[in-house]
């Protein structure tokens, strides 16, 4: 009798082991997929930033452009002026932004 209830808990405690087991590795695939979609969220919000400054600063000069147009009478050239200031500026933007040009206040930090 004791042998039987003995031999019960060993099988018992084994397969918890086993469940036990099992649970840690679905556990550890699930964390290194989590890691992964943090990863992929972080890279789609910088995206997300760089897109938008750029697209703001363009439509900031081209409203500023149509806004001079329409005030000061210089037909189209405000506008493609501002306009091409306003890429450069979105340009440099997302290239500050993305580390590859240093900001200007970073030269009088030093």
């Amino acid at each position: 009798m004791a042998d039987d209830r003995e031999e019960s808990l060993e099988k018992r405690r084994a397969q918890l082991g086993a469940k036990l087991a099992t649970k840690r590795v679905e556990a550890k695939v699930e964390e290194a997929s989590e890691a992964r979609a943090e990863v992929s969220r972080k890279g789609y919000a910088q995206a997300m930033k760089l897109s938008s400054e750029f697209i703001s600063a363009i439509v900031v000069g081209a409203l500023l452009g149509y806004v001079l147009d329409r005030f000061v009478g210089t037909a189209p050239w405000g506008l493609i002026v501002l306009l091409l200031l306003g890429f450069c500026a979105g340009v440099l933007n997302v290239m500050r932004s993305a580390g590859v040009v240093a900001h200007p206040l970073d030269d009088d930090k030093k």
